[in-house]
């Protein structure tokens, strides 16, 4: 069987609209199987594992780690051992995503059809063939009508070429629908265009045509993610193809600059190496702050909380609970049973649930696209949880039918599939109601911002001893202050403050919870 099959960005939930590559984890060559998995890719949310949805061995690997891709972008080529390269080659070039050719959509992340094949450490091969090697722009004065002539013409985006040929005929303003493919297929090879403009009179002067003995070093395949570098220096290694394996360090700390890629850029190809710059000109363009790219998630969350304080009125009410009660039942569940460990957090989202059912009100989501309020039947909690790359909000689902040592196991392993990014998309996406917890860093209170389509978030702060009136007598007491942010185009703040009275109520009777 001589099929060709792609291996292509899945679509992950309505929002998904991009992946990251995080990690293969076949090698090239391998036989996959349906189910088999094959990659780690992070979303705006999590990191989710690519799983084959065809069989057979895959003969090629199109997207590196780190690079980001559209749904439906190539990742590999799974194809049989008769299929030749040349074919794969002619696959991965015509490959279109939504009427685009993936070369041209995803630029130098899956530019790699008429590339040397790319090998595990560096190696060296003789120069390229006169036709095939680098070619610089002929002189203004030398253009013709002719060369006009060849770059006149309709829109050539649809016409048949390998990239090679197509990136040639964008540098010197060929139009592809006047060009006469000699290729597989009829296809334009980088040949026909070269051929093209010498016909029209153009001027063809070769690049390293002195010393043809010089080596040329092929492209290295290894993981360089962990490898020191400037962001400057890792975004051009990405552009020109460069593993920064390859570069000599010379920056400061022992970190791959700018200089270092371009001149194992040179190397590469066989041109003269730059200049290194003098050490004085090197600490002048030493940069003061350095920029860090934003994560998809870091992404994700900015563009959602912006949205949601520009979109969303907020208002806020506070109050202060006792917790001395509830910290005496924690104790007592805690010490009958040493495999429990129930925290505060955890009686919050008890009590939030537990009040949630007696006003249904806020256990709500609104919906922008038909003006309309979402009236919820469970009461489930997100918990926000703080993870490396930002926050995320896994779920507590039917909390008011839960016990307390059961919402205690369920966030305690919430929690950790968070931290590790393997979170399902339903444990995080929906949920009525949110609670942030604070207390931990020694925060008294603070306000939260509601993460639609929520219409509330409770901020919670930590519990501290303070002076307080009990039963008329001035005494010391545990209190803590809760913060309710809610959505005034749905919650007004009578309901609002009725909430957080019945709040207040099942934290400072929390037998109330059990009843």
């Amino acid at each position: 069987m001589n099929t060709i099959e792609a291996i292509t960005v899945p679509k992950w939930g309505l929002t998904m609209s991009e992946g990251t590559v995080s990690e293969w984890l076949v090698e090239e060559g391998a036989e996959i199987r349906i189910g088999d998995a094959i990659m780690d890719m992070e979303t705006s949310k999590i990191v989710n594992t690519v799983e084959a949805i065809i069989e057979g061995k895959l003969r090629r690997i199109v997207a590196q780690p780190g690079d980001t891709l559209d749904i439906g972008a190539l990742l590999g080529v799974v194809a049989a051992d008769e299929v030749e390269d040349a074919d794969i080659d002619d696959f991965i070039d015509n490959f279109v995503i939504d009427g685009v050719a993936s070369t041209d959509a995803l630029g130098s992340k899956v530019g790699v059809a008429e590339a040397p094949v790319a090998t595990t450490e560096p190696a060296a091969v003789s120069a390229a063939p006169e036709s095939q090697q680098a070619l610089a722009a002929p002189p203004a004065s030398e253009t013709s009508a002719a060369l006009e002539q060849l770059a006149a013409g309709e829109d050539d985006s649809q016409v048949a070429s390998s990239s090679h040929a197509r990136r040639l005929a964008a540098k010197y303003s060929v139009n592809l629908n006047n060009v006469a493919g000699t290729g597989r297929h009829s296809r334009v090879s980088r040949e026909d265009v070269i051929q093209a403009i010498l016909a029209a009179g153009g001027a063809v002067e070769e690049v390293g045509a002195a010393a043809p003995e010089k080596p040329v070093t092929l492209p290295s395949s290894a993981d360089d993610s962990e490898v020191k570098a400037t962001p400057v220096a890792r975004r051009l290694a990405a552009e020109l193809g460069v593993n920064l394996h390859q570069c000599r360090p010379t920056g400061r700390h022992g970190r791959v600059c700018k200089y270092d890629v371009e001149a194992a850029n040179a190397l590469m190809y066989g041109a003269p190496v730059p200049a290194a710059p003098t050490p004085e000109l090197a600490l002048e363009n030493q940069p003061a702050v350095e920029a860090v790219p934003m994560s998809g998630m870091r992404r994700a969350i900015a563009s959602r909380l912006q949205a949601s304080k520009q979109t969303i009125p907020h208002y806020r009410v506070s109050a202060d609970v006792h917790l001395d009660n509830l910290l005496a039942m924690r104790k007592q569940i805690n010490d009958a049973d040493p495999n429990v460990n129930v925290s505060v957090n955890d009686c919050i989202v008890k009590a939030v649930a537990m009040a949630l059912v007696k006003m249904p009100a806020l256990n709500v989501q609104y919906d922008e696209a038909t003006q309309s309020v979402l009236q919820l039947r469970d009461a489930d909690i997100s918990v926000a949880v703080a993870i490396d790359e930002g926050l995320i909000t896994p779920i507590v689902k039917a909390a008011h039918k839960r016990t307390l040592t059961d919402i205690s196991c369920e966030v305690r392993e919430l929690a950790t599939r968070a931290k590790a990014g393997t979170l399902k998309s339903d444990e995080f996406q929906g949920g009525g109601f949110s609670i942030s917890n604070l207390g931990m860093y020694g925060v008294k209170d603070f306000d939260a911002i509601i993460n639609p389509p929520q219409c509330a978030i409770l901020a919670v702060g930590g519990g501290e001893a303070r002076p307080a009136v009990v039963d008329g007598e001035l005494a010391i007491a545990t209190v803590m202050t809760l913060t309710l942010s809610s959505d005034h185009r749905v919650i007004d703040g009578a309901v609002a403050a009725q909430f957080l009275q019945l709040l207040k109520g099942y934290v400072e009777t929390p037998s109330l919870m059990l009843a």
